[in-house]
């Protein structure tokens, strides 16, 4: 007889609904793509429905179905499904899955939740990102609230609702879901992100010499990514006399906008990918994070493998990661000058840097994609086991009634 193993993924078949599963290169889809990778390895069945474009910005991993979209109003980039129609729903039932898997909290996001209830299958559902402080960064903040209520009531229809760290499970236990809540974490690829790609040759080509101090932003260019801190906190650098410069890595819609509020000689990368990518990173000195809308913060974890010291945001993505003082340094949210002195101290320390830089490379190595997806397969399966060993009792209890 065979034998299953935990990591065993076979007998599973998984139908993902993304509301951009490749359209934008970012965290969200960078982690659904490697566990579709890793499940397909371990013998699932997955297919992914998910809105499309001509463009995309990489090459999908497994089977995906597009559904019908619309870009989303002011960031086109990005699309909005128009909802799961009757071709779509039968398509599912055909696939015949065993989970239903939901990743964002849209309205194709909440018609695949109730196709899955119909359909008796466990509902998982993962949290990327904070969608709720998205709204304060474009004069929105009067629909935080709404957002927070609609996201509980959007989780509160999962089985199962995956996390990326312990302080947001924690959180979201405050909302006493009905369903399970377990941690779906992130890896780091190593053959991308690696302290021996740094490079003097690539630093010489952007215009820095070998003892300037780089101070790398990294990640999409947009107003939650914490683009007005960053330019604050250099502005701050600059009035100090703190010689650093900066280096950004990443485009998106507001890179004009970001630029304009730069002070001169920054320089900008555009988007970049694989050993460039890797190459860009570990060639900078510190990396500064501002942001506070990550769930996980891929970036941290990216510039921990890289060996740069760090200096980020102090919210529960940041904080999971690194300890400060330790792993690099934690300042408060959404305060430019507690950043820049942030910076000013590590730009003035070279033994500082170094010291942080080696610990927060040797904690990256703790974040392994396979153990990564070896862990949600788990939690697949502990979340089927609960929904069977309901319907049984739920059956076992009709079979009690009276029937008169």
């Amino acid at each position: 007889m065979m034998v299953i193993g935990q990591s065993d993924a076979s007998r599973m078949r998984i139908a993902l609904f993304s509301g951009n599963y490749n359209c934008v290169a970012d965290g969200a889809n960078n982690a659904l793509n490697h566990l579709v990778g890793h499940l397909l390895e371990r013998g699932a069945a997955v297919r992914i429905f998910s809105p499309t474009v001509p463009h995309p910005a990489f090459a999908p991993t497994g089977d995906l179905v597009s559904v019908p979209s619309i870009g989303f109003p002011g960031r086109s980039e990005y699309r909005m499904s128009l909802g799961l129609n009757a071709d779509l729903r039968e398509q599912v039932r055909a696939f015949a899955p065993t989970h239903i898997h939901v990743s964002a909290p849209d309205p194709h996001g909440y018609q695949a939740q109730g196709l899955g209830h119909r359909l008796g299958v466990p509902v998982v559902t993962s949290l990327h990102t904070l969608f709720e402080r998205y709204f304060e960064f474009y004069g929105l903040g009067f629909g935080r609230r709404w957002a927070e209520r609609y996201l509980r009531r959007f989780y509160r229809r999962a089985d199962l609702v995956l996390v990326p760290n312990g302080a947001i499970r924690d959180e979201l236990a405050a909302w006493d879901l009905p369903g399970q809540l377990a941690i779906w974490s992130r890896g780091v690829d190593r053959s991308v992100f690696d302290p021996s790609r740094r490079s003097l040759d690539w630093r010489r080509a952007q215009g820095f010499g070998d003892d300037d101090v780089m101070l790398l932003f990294f990640g999409r260019l947009v107003r939650e990514k914490g683009i007005a801190e960053f330019a604050a906190a250099m502005r701050d650098l600059r009035d100090r006399g703190v010689a650093v410069r900066p280096m950004v890595v990443g485009d998106g819609p507001a890179r004009r906008e970001f630029a304009a509020m730069l002070p001169g000689g920054a320089r900008f990368s555009g988007h970049l990918a694989g050993e460039e990518l890797g190459t860009a990173v570990a060639s900078a000195d510190i990396l500064l994070n501002p942001s506070t809308t990550e769930a996980f913060g891929n970036v941290n974890l990216e510039a921990m493998a890289s060996g740069l010291a760090i200096v980020s945001a102090d919210v529960s993505s940041a904080s999971a990661l690194i300890g400060h003082g330790c792993e690099g340094m934690l300042v408060p949210p959404r305060d430019p000058s507690a950043m820049a002195e942030g910076v000013a101290r590590l730009a003035g320390d070279p033994a500082l840097r170094r010291s942080l830089a080696g610990a927060a490379e040797l904690r990256s190595r703790e974040f392994d994609w396979a153990a990564v997806g070896d862990a949600v397969i788990s939690s697949y399966r502990s979340v089927a086991r609960e929904k069977n060993s309901k319907k049984i009792v739920e059956a076992g209890n009709r079979m009690l009634e009276p029937s008169f």
